[in-house]
C-alpha cells in the first residue's frame, strides 16, 4: 500500500478508534510476541462479531492520546515480516495477518498490522486461549462470544419459531385491529383497504407475515399478543422498560403486544418544548425535545435487532438531557457508521421474521435507512447526532433532547443545506472528537470551525440572516408538541360539534413544521386522533371509512 493511502487510512483508524477492533500502542521499541497474539485473537474475535472483514493493531502511537509518537520496533523489514510465521504457528484456526504495513509519517515510524476476521464459526485462540476485548483491556472471550460464533453456521431464526400449544386466542385483538390498519395504509396502493379488513384473521395473518400457514410464531406473540401470553414465550421475559433516572426516578415495564405497548412506552417520557435563540434574532426557534419518530424508529429498532436467545430485557432509560436505548446483542451487520449515508443496505438481519413483519405493519424498513433517518431528523431540529456504543454484548443508542453547544444549533438554523458528513464533523467537534484532517480542510474552507488541532470549536461568527423571509422561515421550521395541535381539533369540534377527517387534516396540514411531508402531517394526525380517543376526549361517530369525530363530553351534555 502506497504512503499515501497509508497515511489516510491510519487518520480514519485514529478517527474511528472507539470500536473494539482497533488497538493501538506505542511500542518504542520492543513489544512482547505473544502479547501480539493475545490481541491478534482478540481483534480478531471482535471483527468477526461485529460483521467486519478487519481490524488493526498500530505500534508508534499513544494508546490514550492517539497522537503519533514513532516506534523502533523491528526495524528490519525481514525480522518484521518473520511476525507473520510466528502468529500463524500458534493460531487456532492457523491465521496470519493480512499484511504489515510500514508508515514514515512525518511524526515517526508506524508499523500497520491488518488483521483478517475470524472466519464464521470459528473463534480465533492463540496458544489454546481465547481473546476479546472489553473497552480498553483484553479479556477471555466469555462463553456466551465463542456460542455466538459457533452459532453462526446454524442459521436458526429465533423469531421464526413456532409457539407449542399457542392459538389466535393468544392474540390481543386491538392490536390485530391496529395490524390490519398499518397493514391497509403501507399497501394502500395496491390492495383496497375493505378488502384487508375482511380477510380472515389467518388469511390477514399469513399475509401480514406474523404466522406460518396459520400458526402462532414467537414473532406473531412479540407483536401481537395479550399480556397473558408472555409466559409461552419464557424464559425470555418480553419486556420493554422504561427508566427515568435523575432528580427524580421511576420505571415501568412494559410486556406484550410490542406493536401497542412501544407506543405506550413513549407516551411515557416527558417531552417539553426547547427554544433556541438564532444569532441576532428577535424570534426563537421551538422544537420538541424529543420527536415522535425518532424515538419509535430506535425503539422499533430494539424490537426488530434484539438477540432474544440472551433472555433480557429492552430497556429505555431517561435523563434529564437524553435518552439512551439499550438491547442485547452486538450490532448485526457492520457498523453504525456503515448506513448514516444511506448508501449500504444489511445483506441479513439476526431475526429476520421479526423484521419481515415489521415492515409488513409499517414499524421500520428494511433497506438500512432507519439510522440515516434519525441522524436526518436530528440535525432538522438543530440537536446533537445521536451517538452509539457497542458494548461487549449490547448496542446502546443515545439521542439528545438539549443542546450541546449553541454555535453548532444556531449553525444549523442559518445554513440548513448542509451536507450531512459536515453535520456529523461539527458534531463530533462540539463533542471534543477527532475529525479527519480532509474534513478539517473543508470546514475550514466554509469559515465552519475554528482554532488549532485538536482544540477546535464551531465557528460563533457565522453572518446571520435577518431578513423577514428568513424569519418566516424560523417559524416554519419550528416542530409544535402533540398537545399543541390536540387543541386545534378539540376547539374546533367544541365550535363545530363535528369533523370529518378531511375537515381534520385541512385544519391541521397547513400549521404542521415544513420538515415534515405530507404523508408524515397525515400520519401524526392520525396519532392525535387515536390518542385523544383513547383518553376518552373524542369519538367516531361515523364508520371507520367516513369517520366523523365529535367530543364526547359536549355530546353527554347535549344529551
Amino acid at each position: 500500500m502506497k504512503q499515501d493511502k497509508l497515511s489516510d487510512k491510519l487518520n480514519t483508524l485514529i478517527t474511528t478508534w472507539e470500536n473494539e477492533v482497533i488497538e493501538f500502542k506505542e511500542a518504542k521499541n520492543k513489544f512482547d510476541t505473544d502479547k501480539i497474539g493475545c490481541y491478534f485473537s482478540a481483534l480478531s474475535n471482535e471483527a468477526n462479531l461485529r460483521n467486519l472483514d478487519e481490524a488493526w493493531l498500530v505500534f508508534g502511537v499513544h494508546d490514550s492520546s492517539r497522537q503519533v509518537v514513532g516506534t523502533n520496533y523491528r526495524l528490519e523489514p525481514g525480522n518484521l515480516q518473520s511476525l507473520h510465521q510466528q502468529i500463524a504457528s500458534n493460531t487456532e484456526p492457523r491465521l496470519h495477518f493480512k499484511d504489515i504495513h510500514v508508515l514514515q509519517h512525518d511524526q515517526g515510524r508506524v508499523v500497520m498490522m491488518h488483521i483478517p476476521a475470524a472466519p464464521r464459526g470459528i473463534p480465533v485462540a492463540w496458544k489454546g486461549h481465547y481473546y476479546s476485548r472489553a473497552g480498553e483491556s483484553l479479556v477471555s472471550l466469555h462463553l456466551d462470544k465463542q456460542d455466538e460464533i459457533r452459532s453462526q453456521t446454524m442459521a436458526i431464526d429465533w423469531s421464526a419459531q413456532l409457539v407449542p400449544n399457542a392459538t389466535f386466542e393468544d392474540l390481543d385483538g386491538d392490536a390485530v385491529q391496529k395490524a390490519r390498519e398499518d397493514f391497509a395504509r403501507k399497501h394502500a396502493n395496491r390492495i383496497p383497504e375493505d378488502e384487508v379488513m375482511n380477510w380472515p384473521l389467518a388469511t390477514f395473518l399469513d399475509r401480514a407475515r406474523v404466522t406460518q400457514n396459520g400458526q402462532v410464531t414467537r414473532t406473531a406473540l412479540l407483536l401481537l399478543g395479550k399480556d397473558m401470553a408472555s409466559f409461552k414465550l419464557s424464559p425470555h421475559p418480553a419486556q420493554l422498560t422504561w427508566r427515568l433516572e435523575g432528580e427524580e426516578s421511576a420505571y415501568e415495564h412494559f410486556s406484550l403486544p410490542f406493536l401497542l405497548t412501544s407506543t405506550a412506552l413513549y407516551d411515557n417520557i416527558r417531552n417539553i418544548q426547547v427554544r433556541i435563540l438564532p444569532e441576532n434574532q428577535l424570534v426563537a426557534v421551538e422544537v420538541s425535545k424529543y420527536d415522535q419518530r425518532i424515538v419509535m424508529e430506535a425503539l422499533h429498532n430494539c424490537i426488530a435487532h434484539q438477540d432474544y436467545t440472551r433472555n433480557a430485557r429492552i430497556v429505555v432509560t431517561e435523563f434529564s438531557d437524553r435518552l439512551v436505548f439499550e438491547n442485547e446483542g452486538f450490532f448485526y451487520e457492520g457498523k453504525p457508521d456503515d448506513y448514516i449515508t444511506g448508501s449500504r443496505t444489511p445483506r441479513r438481519y439476526r431475526n429476520p421474521f421479526l423484521a419481515n413483519a415489521m415492515v409488513e405493519l409499517n414499524m421500520i424498513d428494511t433497506l438500512g435507512r432507519g439510522i440515516r433517518s434519525i441522524h436526518v431528523e436530528q440535525a432538522k431540529r438543530f440537536f446533537p447526532m445521536p451517538d452509539y456504543r457497542l458494548e461487549e454484548a449490547a448496542v446502546n443508542l443515545t439521542i439528545y433532547g438539549r443542546v450541546i453547544d449553541s454555535a453548532y444549533s444556531r449553525l444549523l438554523i442559518q445554513k440548513t443545506d448542509l451536507p450531512l458528513d459536515e453535520v456529523l464533523a461539527l458534531d463530533r467537534v462540539q463533542k471534543k472528537l477527532s475529525i479527519s484532517n480532509d474534513m478539517v480542510k473543508r470546514l475550514r474552507r466554509n469559515k465552519l470551525i475554528e482554532g488549532r488541532k485538536p482544540n477546535f470549536y464551531v465557528s460563533a461568527n457565522i453572518a446571520a440572516t435577518t431578513s423577514q423571509k428568513a424569519d418566516y422561515d424560523y417559524i416554519q421550521a419550528r416542530v409544535q408538541d402533540d398537545e399543541f395541535y390536540a387543541k386545534f381539533i378539540t376547539d374546533y369540534l367544541e365550535k363545530f360539534d363535528n369533523a370529518s377527517r378531511t375537515e381534520l387534516d385541512n385544519l391541521l396540514i397547513g400549521k404542521m413544521s415544513e420538515v415534515l411531508d405530507q404523508d408524515q402531517k397525515k400520519s401524526k394526525i392520525a396519532n392525535l386522533l387515536t390518542k385523544l380517543r383513547k383518553r376518552g376526549v373524542i369519538e367516531n361517530t361515523g364508520s371507520r371509512k367516513a369517520p366523523e369525530w365529535a367530543l364526547i363530553e359536549k355530546k353527554q351534555n347535549k344529551n
